[in-house]
């Protein structure tokens, strides 16, 4: 574990000291605690923030400070997402011995890392810091979370809630603690003294959360492409494309940042988007676009992420018909000198055509070798063996089949994907894993070995090798 006296002597350091000595008292509190105890005060962690009056009042709150998303998509982040998320691990066990392989003769017991330093990002602030939290003390650990400075105050208020609710269960309110006045350098420093990092939020964060010294849970850049081939169901498809384009103005990595239709019913889907508001950007109105979004033609412009149709195309300077819920870009390359192909973090999909689906899966790759590989891509289709193919040949680590993307890869009640907002990218994504990070991830395991009953037995080199590697090697 960290310890504060390795931290230099500056005042940041020093202040954040105190936060984590603070921390890790309160740990130290909990960490023989029952697997009932943990389970209570994780669900009274998440109804404190998510009951009826309070979620709307965060909702609002998240909106008003940030500036991002809308009011139905913050709404359904605190109110439905966190229940979903106590849902999907209340009855796991977690305490204890966790895991028996009797074939193995193996036993696993689950034991606390420590402190838990969490980055929240502006975009997801009003669920994060509770679905991170509950992770945490599920495997009996505190965590200090660091939000972005656009959303400390409601940060600190959601932190709050979790605290009150913990003294009224009998835990320590510093399991959950709150950097009120966030900046670099402070988040710097949570992530150099604590003793494991979570990290969701922009790439820089991420790298210096790889590069900080302490053991990193970080995420990739997401930017999903979605896959409609000639099989699915049109109207099943443009329903959910519209759904997760628009979930709170595409706030969320997973929203469709471009999405494939096979030739045999491109201009069927395409119609079908254009009925759900999907209104096509060319010509000069392209270029417009493309200079609201990216400041320089690479860093996304922070003024227009996560804004409504209306907002953008003001900004731009083009003019959009009542109705357009999002903007649809006819897109043929991908990299650097085609930025529609990268994340947008805006209601904007760039649309591509494909002869097949070997070529849908050869753009797929080619856009997600140039930004988003390794988090999340999908496919619309009734035929196993098109899906299948398409998981088979794309580097990513999630396909998400007839699902709104980015409702569905962090987990829902329609799918199994574990609940959370940290998705691991794997390699490709420059991550140390693919899977849909939880609790399982905030816990150092033990595994207790015994002798098995029978001696395993090497079998003779011809049944182990072969003849004919024996012979060919040989």
């Amino acid at each position: 574990m960290a310890t504060a006296e390795l931290v230099a002597e500056t005042p940041v350091a020093a202040e954040v000291a105190e936060l984590v000595a603070r921390s890790r008292a309160a740990q130290q509190q909990i960490e023989n605690a029952t697997q009932e105890q943990v389970d209570t005060w994780i669900k009274g962690m998440v109804y404190a923030v998510c009951k009826p009056g309070m979620d709307e009042e965060i909702a609002r709150e998240t909106v008003e400070e940030t500036q991002l998303g809308n009011y139905e998509g913050k709404f359904k982040k605190i109110s439905i997402k966190t229940r979903a998320t106590l849902m999907d691990i209340i009855h796991d066990k977690s305490v204890g011995v966790i895991e028996e392989d009797r074939a193995r003769n193996l036993v696993k017991i689950a034991k606390p890392v420590g402190v838990i330093g969490a980055l929240s990002p502006s975009t997801n602030p009003e669920a994060t810091p509770v679905i991170k939290a509950i992770s945490a003390v599920k495997g009996r650990n505190s965590i200090i979370i660091c939000p972005h400075p656009r959303a400390k105050f409601v940060n600190a208020k959601i932190c709050n809630l979790m605290r009150e609710a913990l003294v009224k269960m009998g835990a320590p309110a510093d399991l959950v603690i709150p950097i009120e006045q966030p900046s670099v350098e402070k988040t710097n420093e949570v992530m150099k003294q604590c003793d494991r990092i979570l990290a969701t939020g922009g790439t820089p964060m991420v790298k210096a959360a790889y590069s900080s010294g302490t053991p990193a849970l970080g995420v990739g850049v997401g930017n999903a492409v979605i896959t409609v081939d000639d099989t699915a169901d049109l109207d099943d498809a443009a329903a959910k494309i519209l759904l997760s384009k628009t979930l709170d103005y595409a706030a969320s990595c997973s929203s469709d940042n471009a999405v494939i239709l096979l030739d045999a019913i491109y201009d069927k889907m395409l119609g079908k988007l254009q009925e759900k508001g999907g209104f096509i950007i060319t010509g000069e109105d392209k270029t417009k676009l493309q200079n609201a979004i990216w400041e320089d033609g690479e860093h996304i412009n922070a003024k227009v992420v996560a804004q409504s149709p209306q907002f953008i195309a003001d900004y731009a300077g083009f003019t959009i018909p009542e109705g357009t819920n999002f903007f649809i870009v006819p897109e043929t390359g991908h990299g650097k000198e085609h930025p529609f192909s990268g994340e947008k973090m805006t209601v904007t999909m760039a649309l591509y055509r494909a002869k097949d689906l070997d070529e849908a899966i050869e753009l797929t790759n080619a856009i997600q070798a140039y930004q988003g590989q390794g988090h999340s891509c999908g496919i619309y289709s009734q035929s196993d063996e098109n899906i299948m193919k398409l998981a088979m040949h794309t580097k990513t680590s999630r396909v998400m089949v007839n699902q709104p993307q980015s409702a569905s890869n962090s987990g829902n009640l329609w799918n199994g994907m574990r609940q959370t907002f940290s998705l691991g990218c794997g390699s490709w994504g420059g991550n140390a894993t693919n899977n849909n990070v939880t609790w399982r991830d905030l816990i150092n395991e033990t595994w207790v070995s015994k002798p098995l009953p029978e001696l395993k037995v090497l079998p003779s080199d011809e049944d182990l090798f072969g003849k004919d590697i024996i012979e060919l090697v040989g």
